[in-house]
């Protein structure tokens, strides 16, 4: 049901930026999340753990476009969970992590999984 555009910046490398994308765009909690219009932040912060790039989580900032969730490691003090949850209703939708180490950057593409989508998978047989 969505188009998600995943973009990661201020990373050491480009590669580690692109790790941190492609992480946060394989993630199967994340995508059932965005599925469930669910601002489960917890969540992407866990496909950056997992990625294997350096990070410090202090200096991590996470939003969807101007919606901010986490600024400098915590939970931000304008973040609007009731707009965020509205956003998350849109079709298309951009993530915006800032890592805060380098130049690094990666912009990647994914899609949520929705219960159709695992149901067709799960029906299907070759």
């Amino acid at each position: 049901k969505k188009f998600i555009s995943i973009e990661v910046s201020n990373a050491t490398t480009n590669k580690a930026a692109k790790l941190i994308a492609m992480s946060i765009a394989n993630s199967p909690l994340f995508k059932t999340a965005m599925a469930g219009e669910d601002s489960n932040w917890g969540r992407i912060i866990m496909a950056i753990g997992k990625s294997g790039a350096v990070i410090e989580p202090e200096k991590l900032s996470i939003s969807f476009a101007n919606y901010d969730i986490i600024k400098y490691g915590e939970l931000s003090k304008k973040v609007n969970f009731g707009k965020l949850d509205k956003y998350l209703k849109n079709k298309e939708l951009h993530l915006l992590v800032d890592v805060g180490l380098g130049k690094g950057f990666s912009r990647v593409w994914t899609c949520d999984f929705t219960k159709d989508y695992i149901k067709i998978n799960a029906d299907y047989r070759s």
